[in-house]
C-alpha cells in the first residue's frame, strides 16, 4: 500500500459509476454492452470491479474511510491525495490463472481495477493521513483540524 500525493485532478466523482442495470445480462461487467463508459484502460473487467464498497464516517477527530478489499494485499492498493483535498483509493485484483485441464462450474468473484475518489472537506489535514489494512478491510483516517474557538468581545455602544 502506498500513499501518494499528486496534482492536476479532475472531478472527484467522475469515476464513481452507478449502473442501474448492474446484474442484468445487458448491463456492465464482463458480458460487455454496458450503457456507461468504461475506465481509461478500456477494460470491461475494470467496470465489473469499479464498485468497491467504501464507508465514510466523520468523528469529532477525523474522517474515516473503510473499504472492503478482500483478497488484496496491501501492495495492491494505493491511497493517494491529489490537489491537497481529493482522496483517491485504487487497486487491482488479478484474474486467476486458468489451466487447460480446469473445468469451471461458476465464476462469481470479480477481477480488474477499481478506483474511488472523494473530495475532502476543508477542515482536514491530508498531510497526516494514515492507512492500514486488516482482514480485507482498508481503513484510511484523515485527521481534522481543531476548530478555532471564536473569541467574543463585548463592544461598548456609544451615543
Amino acid at each position: 500500500m502506498s500513499l501518494i500525493r499528486r496534482g492536476n485532478a479532475f472531478d472527484p466523482f467522475s469515476l464513481d459509476l452507478w449502473d442501474p442495470f448492474d446484474g442484468f445480462p445487458f448491463g456492465s461487467g464482463s458480458s460487455g454492452g454496458s450503457l456507461f463508459p468504461s475506465f481509461p484502460s478500456g477494460s470491461s473487467e475494470t467496470a465489473a470491479f469499479a464498485g468497491a464498497r467504501i464507508d465514510w464516517k466523520e468523528t469529532p477527530e477525523a474522517h474515516v474511510f473503510k473499504a472492503d478489499v478482500p483478497g488484496l494485499k496491501k501492495e495492491e492498493v494505493k491511497v493517494e491525495v491529489e490537489d491537497g483535498n481529493i482522496l483517491q483509493i485504487s487497486g487491482a485484483r488479478s484474474k486467476e490463472q486458468e489451466e487447460k485441464t480446469d473445468k469451471w462450474h461458476r465464476v462469481e468473484r470479480t477481477s480488474g481495477k477499481f478506483m474511488r475518489r472523494f473530495r475532502l472537506p476543508e477542515n482536514t489535514k491530508p498531510e497526516q493521513i494514515k492507512a492500514s489494512m486488516e482482514n480485507g478491510v482498508l481503513t484510511v483516517t484523515v485527521p481534522k483540524e481543531e476548530l478555532k474557538k471564536t473569541e467574543v468581545k463585548s463592544i461598548q455602544i456609544s451615543g
